[in-house]
């Protein structure tokens, strides 16, 4: 939950000769024997054109941040650099929003404060699914799309009933878990392994699943 804070665990078991692989979430300005996870930014530049095509490459854009993780960090930056291809797209607010709870206020916020925005992107699916229930509740669900990453079950179910949640970016717990275990073998057997193996998110819409 905290890519800086992690450090000094990490330290301590480099100290005592334990090799450390994280998974998911890279921790910040500390080395480790390897990372494993979604290649978060361009993840982020995928939401960003989806977006942009949802919206025709106009509009005004909110973000639902949470800026103490290194991978949402790569995430919204990827985002930012998605909607930057488009002239015609501005990001006009930018909060975190960290549980579901949280984003539901940020995202009510968000809707009060810019009459005009137009897209909401989520940085994680409990992000996504607050932004959706805040477009409705503020009867705005003709004119605000939502874009969020990570695709649980939930979500996917959400984007394929309701047009409010317009897509999420995939990612694959499944495959980090296989690469995890196999750099750990590796480890221990002493053979070769990647110190960064990045794993290509998807893209599910109500039209379905692009990889």
């Amino acid at each position: 939950v905290d890519s800086s804070g992690v450090r000094g665990a990490i330290k301590a078991a480099e100290r005592a000769g334990i090799k450390v692989i994280t998974v998911d979430v890279p921790a910040r300005n500390v080395p480790v024997a390897a990372f494993i996870g979604t290649d978060n930014h361009a993840g982020g530049e995928q939401a960003g054109a989806l977006m942009a095509k949802i919206l025709n490459g106009t509009g005004q854009i909110g973000i639902i941040d949470y800026p103490t993780v290194q991978s949402v960090v790569e995430r919204v930056d990827g985002f930012r650099e998605g909607i930057a291809a488009h002239g015609g797209m501005r990001i006009v607010s930018d909060q975190a929003g960290i549980t579901r709870a949280e984003a539901l206020t940020v995202a009510q916020n968000m809707l009060q404060a810019n009459p005009d925005l137009t897209g909401i992107f989520g940085f994680g699916d409990d992000a996504a699914l607050a932004a959706v229930s805040a477009v409705h509740s503020a009867h705005r669900d003709k004119t605000v799309k939502v874009v969020g990453f990570d695709g649980m079950a939930e979500a996917r179910a959400v984007v394929d009933r309701d047009p409010v949640f317009a897509g999420v970016i995939r990612q694959f717990p499944d495959q980090m878990g296989i690469a995890a275990i196999d750099t750990a073998n590796a480890i221990m057997a002493g053979k070769p392994f990647e110190a960064r193996q990045l794993i290509k998110p998807g893209i599910y819409t109500h039209g379905g699943e692009t990889h």
